[in-house]
């Protein structure tokens, strides 16, 4: 039987030291699959679908009157339609690799390149935007390289500040702009509703400027117009969504991912009807004026007259 000195001397024994815990290093690998601080939501096929159709429709199409476009830009000598043709072609070739690669949201190492994607897609869109108002606001007195330079000019500043801010936000902060997170990320929707009161502001501007006492100092097109309203009233209802999301509200993700879609897929073939269409359309009419002229001189409708 053990004594009561035994126990207390066996109690008094010294324990064994614990073991070492291991540490880990986490690797180049570990801190790239685990980099976002947030969960994006991958869109369906559904979803690509109808963004990536139109976009391949709208090359296409580009691809297709190509060279009688440009025979067309050639001969007119248009400086200004020279740049906008241009212009569109980079800018639909962009929006078609951005339609086309929607899955890079949720490819794990894929956030840098969806990122730097979507910045230059979303800043040849603006562009495009900006340099048509900016060369509508400078009224009938808007032509030759001088015009051109100024629109360019105006531009170039505009964008470029956009993109210096998107880059500081993105990359800086880690602000999720370009991926869908729902309205968990407020954020981002605070940025995106500030960036479309300034859009929304400068098409209601120039709404104003239409049915003021200086409406006869812009060019008397109606297309122009109409083109002012449409992108009004969607970046009215885009800024209504980005509200929406930001106060939480689900309604409103989903209306602000309606508007990506519409603006993504319809935009830039509105944009050439608009703009582009009018000018190879009156190409062509001044064209078969032309020729009508030719053949009347030559004597072959006289016999119509007798």
């Amino acid at each position: 039987m053990p004594s009561i000195l035994d126990q207390s001397s066996n109690s008094s024994s010294p324990s064994p030291p614990p073991l070492p815990v291991p540490i880990v290093v986490p690797t180049a690998q570990d801190q790239n699959t685990t980099s976002p601080d947030f969960s994006p939501i991958c869109p369906g096929f559904f979803y690509d679908a109808v963004l990536v159709v139109p976009a391949v429709l709208f090359v296409l199409f580009l691809a297709f009157h190509a060279k009688k476009n440009l025979k067309k830009l050639c001969n007119g000598r248009s400086h200004v339609m020279v740049s906008y043709y241009a212009l569109l072609w980079v800018v639909s070739l962009l929006n078609l690799a951005w339609c086309s690669l929607q899955a890079w949201q949720c490819s794990p190492g894929s956030e840098t390149g969806w990122n730097i994607l979507s910045l230059f897609t979303k800043s040849g869109l603006l562009c495009m935007e900006i340099s048509l108002v900016a060369f509508l606001l400078q009224g009938n007195y808007a032509n030759g390289l001088e015009a051109l330079s100024r629109t360019f000019l105006v531009t170039g500043i505009i964008v470029g500040v956009d993109i210096l801010l998107k880059v500081v936000y993105v990359f800086g902060f880690r602000v999720p702009l370009f991926f869908d997170v729902g309205s968990a990320h407020r954020v981002k929707w605070a940025l995106w509703s500030i960036h479309e009161i300034v859009i929304t502001a400068v098409y209601s501007f120039v709404l104003f400027i239409r049915f003021s006492k200086w409406a006869e100092e812009l060019p008397p097109r109606p297309a122009f117009y109409r083109y002012i309203v449409v992108m009004f009233v969607i970046n009215s209802i885009a800024l209504l969504a980005c509200m929406l999301a930001g106060i939480g509200a689900g309604f409103g993700t989903w209306l602000f991912s309606l508007i990506v879609i519409c603006y993504h897929a319809l935009y830039l073939p509105f944009l050439y009807v608009i703009f582009l269409a009018d000018f190879f359309k009156e190409e062509d009419f001044l064209l078969d004026n032309a020729y009508y002229s030719e053949m009347k001189d030559a004597g072959f409708f006289d016999a119509d007259w007798d």
